[in-house]
């Protein structure tokens, strides 16, 4: 579904240049759950808005769904991730002034889709996330953990090839987040939705199928904790990585 081949970035400040990423590669299996798990200041969030083609990368490719999203123009680029890229944020970004239907429905007024089916497709949504009695109240009537709920339903309402979750649990409790994490999980296992889960916790990248670790912009780990009892270098998973 996604594969990343030789990808390196630098941040560029006049004649200087920091580089963020070196050489990773490493492809995610369609169906898969998967985490890039890093401390701050790991890469993991440039490694994200590459690959969710927010920015260009200095050196490499990134392919989804068999596309080279790098080599797209910027209204390519647009019109791709608006059907094949959905997006769940730590900070869930829904609209105030718009209800929690409108909010999932709002990706596919961007497609021209009819009201009449948005709204169908959005209510099958919320009864997936658990909180169809929702749907024509306010963010500002829910609590975090329900947000969250509406903004994991929007990300699903164009049927995207993969899901970006940009830490998806931080800013819930304990036990929201487990409720979270057993959602995505479902949604996961039911749907055949490929997502990647951006996180600084360990506990949440256990949840995963597939862990890559990134250290100071570089692979540090590629781990499948079904398969694997312990992490090793990346080196010794290469052919995995690669495959």
């Amino acid at each position: 579904m996604l594969r990343v081949e030789g990808l390196s970035h630098a941040f560029k400040n006049g004649t200087e240049s920091t580089l963020v990423l070196q050489e990773i590669n490493f492809h995610v299996r369609k169906g898969e759950m998967f985490a890039l798990l890093g401390s701050s200041g790991s890469g993991k969030s440039t490694l994200l808005n590459l690959m969710a083609g927010l920015m260009k990368p200095t050196e490499g490719h990134i392919y989804i769904a068999d596309h080279d999203i790098v080599k797209m123009s910027e209204n390519k680029l647009a019109e791709f991730r608006r059907t094949h890229i959905g997006f769940i944020f730590q900070a869930y970004e829904l609209l105030p002034n718009l209800t929690v239907r409108e909010n999932i429905e709002l990706p596919l007024v961007f497609q021209s889709i009819k009201p009449s089916l948005r709204k169908q497709k959005a209510l099958k949504l919320l009864e997936q996330v658990g909180i169809p009695e929702k749907a024509e109240l306010f963010p500002s009537q829910l609590s975090g953990g329900q947000q969250q709920r509406v903004s994991i339903a929007r990300s699903l309402i164009t049927e995207p090839s993969v899901i970006f979750a940009d830490e998806p649990t931080g800013n819930l409790d304990t036990k929201t987040e487990e409720e979270i994490l057993e959602i995505l999980k479902r949604l996961n296992q039911t749907m055949n939705t490929t997502f990647i889960i951006v996180t600084h916790e360990h506990e949440v990248a256990q949840q995963t199928q597939h862990i890559l670790t990134l250290r100071d912009g570089k692979l540090e780990s590629s781990f499948r904790p079904n398969r694997e009892k312990s992490d090793a270098p990346a080196e010794t998973h290469a052919e995995e990585v690669l495959a």
